[in-house]
Order: C-alpha cells, then structure tokens, then sequence
C-alpha cells in the first residue's frame, strides 16, 4: 500500500521508521509476550521506556537540570486550565498575547480562575502576524506571561521569544516543539500535545522550572498539581503508557536524524518549498500570514476565489493529498509539514500547485 501524502494538522503524521519498529514490537515487547499496552505501568520493562522518553527528550532539547518534565493527560486544553489553577494566586495577574484561537481558549479558562490582561494582540487584523515583543505590555504583579509559539489555524509562528527578567514565561508549543532549537532556560514553562512533532495523541508533555514548582499552589485537587506529578515521576495515576511508548520512539528517531539543528534545516527546505510557490504565483495563492511571521508548520493559503479552493482540494484529495483543507473556523487551504512529513511529500504538493495553477 501506498503512503499518503499527509498534512493533517493533529494527530498529524508520523515517521514511516517509528511505525514500523512499533509493528515488530507490538505483540511481543523485548521478549515478555505482552504488547507494551499490556504491561504494568509499574514495570521494570515499562519504567525503561519512560525514562528513555524523559532522557531523550532533555537530550534533544538540552533541558537543565533544574527542570522536571511531566508526562500528563488531557492535551494542551487541560493546561489552559491548570496553568491558572496552579499558578495564578490572588492578586496576581495571568498576561496573555492572543496570536490566535488557542490562545483565545486559554485566555477564557484563566478568567475562570482569576484577574487576567491581554498583553498584546493581533486579533484585529485577523491574526496574520505575531506581536513586536518590544510591544507587549507588562505590569509588576504579572503571575506569567503566556504565549502560543506557533498557531495552527492561521500559519503564523514566533521567531523572536520575549525577554523577560521578573516575570515567568509560559509558552503553549503544541505544534512547533522539537522543529527547531530553542534555549529551554528562557522560559518557566512549555507544554505540548504530542500529537502534532512528538507522537500520537495521548500525551502532553510539560517542561517547568522547578521554582516555579516551589511556589505554586497546593488548594487544589492533587490530580491537578504539577507537584504532584513531578513527585512521583508522572506516575501518581495510569499514565498513558503506548503514547510515552511511541513518543520515546519519535525522539530517536530525531536523534538519528541528526538532532534539532538537522531536523530545523529539513523544515526551513520543506517549508520553502511552498512558501516559494505561493510567493511566484503572481496572486494565485495567497498566504494568510504576513512573512515575518510565517510558520515553518503551518501553510496557509487561499485561492482567487472560493470556487477555486473547492476545486483545489478535491483534485488534491483524488491526488493523494490528505488534509489540505484549512480550519473549519477560517476555510482556504493549510499543507500542516510536520517535522514527520517527508521533503518528497512537499515537492508533491509544490509540482501540484504548479500544475493546478497552469490548468486554470
């Protein structure tokens, strides 16, 4: 069977090699005769895979030491609400930058929880770029300024993170985290669902600073603290164990492809690929986001009109091309090139627009 031209956005695709080790261990894992869903999460066989998925992850992204990394459940839709829960105490202010839909949603559970302020937004003008971070406003009593480092829906990413010197920086990296390399020590905090660079959906992984720890809150429930999770090394409950099992896969996988500087240079020329052919159409395509600001993981575009995308998309679709449609909340087209979505996927989808262009 043929491989798919995948683009979805999440649960997105996945490395041919990972799928493949998974198949030749799913049914006898290093020779116990259970499949690594059957085993005791209090295994020694099952422990091995979590600390490999632990130890691979600090590796690849140089985390120091003073950094727990949690394994959690729920998706990055939980920590929009556990964030505030454990961070943001009376008096203090939770400051979120809006660059998009999640962090419209993460914003709406912190005012649940307490007083919040919008440092910055381009909301306005229909989220086509990211906030001059000399612009972002800051008060004193800030608990953490919270940033969405990459937007899904409108294919815009940061390429320049805020400085901050007093306040703690939180960054939501679902759908960017391992693309590139970044100095992990900038920020308090960064969490991601696996389901976009990491693995399959399942699993969330959140990098914290333990001072930041030290300091949250304790008056809610234990399941909701991260220091209840950082104390029994994320397992105080069942954790997801087969997603941390491929996840640890995903990261050698990384490893062998020469690290986060290899895997960058792949998607700068993956990304190209794309963004050259919507840049040369002379209008055909146009890009949502301005190009400063544009995702190395997300490509947005539209058509001259909205009878041309329907026709764009079924003819992609009868191609081989999946999950070229754009968001439902905002239509037009999206090519998602995930770190596992290969170079030839793209020159794919690069001749096709070529061609579907010079057909009309």
């Amino acid at each position: 069977m043929e491989r798919a031209y995948n683009f979805n956005a999440g649960p997105s695709a996945l490395p041919l090699e990972v799928l493949k080790r998974a198949q030749e261990e799913l049914v006898n894992f290093k020779q116990t005769g259970m499949s690594v869903m059957e085993l005791s999460h209090r295994s020694k066989e099952y422990e091995g895979v979590h600390q490999q998925a632990q130890s691979l992850l600090r590796e690849l992204l140089q985390i120091p030491s003073d950094y727990e990394v949690l394994f959690l459940q729920g998706g990055a839709s939980l920590q929009f609400a556990q964030i505030p829960m454990n961070l943001l105490k009376e008096g203090e202010i939770g400051n979120y930058v809006l660059t998009g839909s999640w962090s419209e949603k993460a914003l709406k559970e912190a005012k649940l929880i307490g007083e919040t302020f919008i440092g910055a937004s381009t909301k306005e003008s229909g989220y086509t770029s990211i906030p001059n971070v000399e612009q972002i406003s800051i008060n004193k009593n800030d608990a953490y300024l919270h940033i969405t480092s990459n937007n899904t829906i409108f294919g815009t990413q940061w390429h320049k993170f805020p400085q901050l010197e007093n306040t703690s920086l939180i960054a939501d990296m679902s759908s960017d985290i391992l693309c590139r390399s970044i100095e992990v020590e900038n920020f308090s905090m960064i969490y991601a669902g696996a389901q976009k660079n990491l693995g399959p959906s399942g699993v969330t992984v959140v990098i914290v600073k333990k001072e930041l720890l030290e300091n949250s809150r304790q008056d809610i429930p234990s399941i909701l603290r991260y220091t209840t999770h950082a104390d029994a090394n994320s397992l105080y409950n069942t954790p997801p164990t087969f997603a941390i099992y491929m996840l640890s896969k995903v990261l050698e996988w990384v490893k062998e492809q020469g690290g986060l500087a290899a895997i960058e240079n792949r998607n700068v020329e993956k990304a190209k690929l794309i963004y050259d052919v919507i840049d040369e159409s002379s209008g055909f395509y146009r890009g949502h986001a301005e190009k400063d600001s544009r995702s190395l993981m997300n490509i947005t575009f539209n058509l001259p009109n909205e009878e041309l995308n329907k026709k764009f998309l079924a003819e992609a679709k009868a191609a081989g091309f999946v999950g070229l449609n754009g968001h439902r909340s905002v239509g037009g087209c999206r090519a998602s090139t995930y770190n596992s979505v290969p170079v030839e996927a793209c020159e794919a989808l690069r001749q096709f627009m070529i061609t579907f262009k010079n057909n009309q």
